[in-house]
């Protein structure tokens, strides 16, 4: 009897593991019948039988088209059926996608971030006005915060002035302004009080009865 025990790892690497091996059995058997009516009504039943492992999606046309290139697949491309989809390419599959173009951007003030430089190029393109003069301090307050999160000493209004109007082409210049900034210690505060809130919030969960 035990001579007879057959190991997964004896066994054909399934093509889609998450069905399963009794589907891709059944995809395999379909696929060697040589009566084509027969083959397409096996194949409607397969589509069902998968459809069912995902009951609440197995009447969405999307799923549905998913669930047909799938068994296209288990099939290695070689079940011949009238499909309600279009059939899928193997060449297709097997093809490398495009390599991702990351951005490579370089900053000078590296712990100010690259969305900083995006929000003063957001506020180039605004006209001059309250809204933009809001958002120009709001923009200079967080790079203080972000300085003090580089550096924990204090920093002066005039080093962020200069970094904003160097940033920003020369086109943003609060190096004579008279408004100040928020003081380091309450942007410490406010970061010390939301990290006590993100603490609170995950020690909440932990706490939560798990059924």
């Amino acid at each position: 009897m035990i001579d007879n025990i057959e190991y997964n790892t004896e066994r054909i690497k399934l093509i889609i593991p998450e069905y399963g091996r009794h589907i891709q059995k059944m995809v395999n058997q379909v696929t060697a019948i040589e009566n084509k009516e027969e083959r397409n009504k096996m194949a409607k039943a397969i589509i069902g039988v998968m459809g069912n492992l995902n009951p609440h999606l197995r009447d969405v046309p999307d799923f549905q088209h998913k669930l047909w290139d799938q068994l296209f697949i288990m099939s290695d491309f070689k079940l011949d059926v009238d499909s309600p989809f279009e059939k899928p390419s193997k060449e297709l599959l097997e093809e490398r996608p495009e390599p991702l173009e990351y951005p490579q951007n370089h900053p000078k003030y590296r712990f100010y971030g690259n969305n900083i430089k995006r929000m003063i190029d957001v506020a180039n393109s605004w006209d001059d006005g309250e809204m933009k003069e809001a958002l120009v301090y709001t923009i200079a307050n967080h790079m203080k915060k972000c300085f003090l999160n580089w550096n924990k000493d204090t920093v002066e209004d005039a080093v962020i002035f200069d970094h904003l109007f160097e940033l920003s082409d020369g086109r943003i210049n609060l190096i004579n302004s008279a408004e100040e900034l928020s003081e380091s210690s309450s942007l410490m505060r406010q970061k010390k009080k939301s990290q006590k809130n993100q603490g609170q919030k995950n020690q909440r969960n932990r706490n939560k009865k798990r059924y």
